[in-house]
């Protein structure tokens, strides 16, 4: 039971039933929210639905308001109705509604909060896609943990959904991943070598080197690097994409779809047929771009170049395709890549980068709105920086120099369930501080740990009374037959009222693409969770077991475990373990 989606649809057919114009014009109704009112003294539920159709009425706000209150006058369900400010109406609202609300969270289970926001939609989520150079370092971390919460919000919200990884596996950074291993090779035989600036010097292609040794003994020593940069860049990408997808299976990650960007490339490829396709639409031309402002690039070239259209579809210059030397621009590669998605029947394309990347969320949608006629939208997400700190100290990492902080190190360190929940309890586009002592540390300052101990804190809550009370059956079919009428306090109430917002969150996060929105509702969730608790401690009365009242006792525990199912789905959707007890 949605309570805020079922006022919304009440809301609409008063304002129907009030004036009848409005029937058909449900684009305007689209604009009509109901959502729990800033103060929370102001009521349950609060409607901009006046205010929204005022203007196109030629009413006063408040008048309107004041037509759509009439229609709760006999509404069994609404204990009152008040018109606030410029046209608010806000809402109080029976017990008995969020009793009703209670019963079916038992009644659907983990299905409660469900939704069906997507009604099937394809959408396509590429997440992580680093460059297959070496281990998952921290960076990369928070972009995996975003990309694949996001994937499992949208796929519980009603999405068709994809997880999918770009393998950049064409670029000149492969090439010199390959030299390096090379050097990696002949140490394996014996000699003695030096790594020069710019290549990757990491201990994790040392292995690499050894295996390269298993494969072709000292074959490759006397050969050209013509003749041994195919091979042992072959070998080297498929031991780097080995490593990289043990590295994501740590985080309980796995990607559907792994798209190798080579296969874009060469004679018939998809940039080839993509740029022939531009071409036929006229969405691309010769022509000379103005040099960029401030200081040249030293790549700049002042030169009549391929370009495309992209200001005709919303980015700021056009673009360039096509090098002086005749090979692919990087964003002929993204052109190609996307219309392959959108091809693949995708309306939906979310784009999960690096700060690095933070110029390129323009000419993404532009080229995902050229090759899509419109039809597709793309969505590009920036995951901001991670800043480690261990006692109290920045940890310094650098993927070249090999100095770095992995993927495998930080779980290694903290658990998959810390690190999951730290790269979510922050919104993806703002700095990271991920502190390795706080997030080991077992108390209400840990997020992670506040949240999976008040899941264990339902079951504990249940043991107590099976101890206290042994004959009280509290079964499932026990708990949906209980007396919810019983639980009346202000504290029962405000609690069932989170409890209800569950499935509006899950909506309003999917809609957003905004994950870390669960996180901060299971955080709220569990605080007011323990803070009932604590009260029991204080008055006897609140305490969820109570010994001389088992019909009250059966009531709460029905409540206890509406917060178990909540806290249970949510932990789950964001990738976190839901601990039945703590050591």
């Amino acid at each position: 039971m949605d309570v805020f989606a079922l006022f919304e649809g009440r809301v609409t057919d008063a304002l129907i039933a009030s004036f009848p114009e409005l029937a058909d014009n449900r684009e305007l109704l689209a604009r009509v929210v109901v959502e729990p009112p800033r103060d929370a003294a102001h009521g349950d539920l609060s409607t901009n639905a006046a205010m929204v159709v005022a203007k196109p009425l030629g009413k006063n706000p408040r008048e309107v308001a004041a037509a759509i209150s009439e229609r709760f006058a006999g509404d069994a369900d609404v204990a009152s109705v008040e018109i606030a400010g410029p046209g608010f109406i806000n809402f109080r609202l029976q017990q008995s509604v969020w009793h009703k609300v209670l019963s079916s969270i038992a009644e659907l289970g983990d299905d409660f909060g469900r939704a069906d926001v997507g009604q099937g939609e394809k959408v396509n989520v590429e997440y992580v896609s680093a460059n297959p150079t070496g281990p998952m370092h921290v960076g990369h971390t928070r972009g995996a943990v975003y990309g694949d919460a996001l994937a499992s919000l949208l796929a519980y919200a009603g999405y068709d959904v994809s997880k999918e990884y770009y393998i950049n596996d064409a670029g000149s950074q492969v090439d010199t991943l390959a030299r390096s291993a090379f050097l990696r090779y002949r140490e394996a035989l014996g000699e003695t070598i030096e790594i020069p600036a710019g290549f990757y010097p990491g201990d994790y292609l040392i292995p690499v080197g050894q295996a390269l040794v298993e494969e072709f003994g000292n074959r490759l020593l006397d050969k050209p690097e013509e003749a041994w940069l195919a091979p042992v860049k072959q070998h080297v990408l498929a031991a780097m994409l080995e490593l990289i997808r043990a590295d994501l299976k740590k985080l309980n990650i796995e990607h559907e779809v792994f798209f190798s960007e080579k296969t874009l490339h060469g004679p018939g490829g998809e940039i080839e047929k993509t740029l022939a396709w531009l071409r036929e639409e006229g969405l691309v031309y010769e022509g000379r771009l103005e040099p960029p402002k401030g200081k040249l690039p030293d790549d700049w070239e002042d030169r009549e170049q391929t370009l495309f259209r992209a200001t005709q579809f919303g980015d700021d210059v056009d673009r360039a395709l096509v090098k002086s030397d005749g090979s692919y621009t990087y964003f002929a590669a993204d052109i190609a890549y996307h219309r392959n998605k959108v091809l693949r029947g995708f309306t939906t394309l979310i784009d999960v980068l690096g700060a690095d990347h933070a110029g390129y969320a323009k000419r993404i949608e532009a080229a995902v709105k050229a090759v899509s006629g419109g039809k597709a939208s793309a969505d590009v997400r920036f995951c901001q920086l991670v800043k480690l700190l261990r006692n109290g100290e920045p940890v310094k990492m650098s993927k070249r120099s090999g100095d770095l902080v992995t993927l495998a190190d930080v779980v290694e360190e903290v658990g998959v369930d810390a690190t999951r929940f730290m790269m979510l309890f922050r919104r993806n586009d703002a700095p990271l501080d991920f502190d390795f002592a706080l997030v080991k540390e077992q108390s209400k300052d840990n997020p992670v740990f506040y949240v999976q101990y008040a899941h264990a804190r339902t079951f504990s809550i249940f043991r107590n009374a099976a101890r206290d009370l042994p004959a009280l059956d509290t079964c499932e079919s026990a708990l949906a037959g209980a007396d919810l009428s019983l639980l009346s306090t202000a504290d029962e109430i405000e609690l069932i009222r989170l409890l209800g917002s569950w499935p509006r969150q899950v909506a309003a996060a999917a809609r957003a693409h905004e994950p870390h929105r669960l996180a901060f509702y299971l955080h709220e969730l569990a605080a007011q969770f323990h803070a009932f608790w604590g009260k029991g401690k204080e008055d006897p009365s609140l305490r969820f077991v109570n010994d001389d009242d088992p019909k009250l006792t059966l009531a709460r525990l029905a409540l206890v475990d509406g917060v178990r199912r909540v806290l249970g789905s949510g932990l789950d959707l964001l990738g976190v373990s839901a601990p039945q007890e703590l050591s």
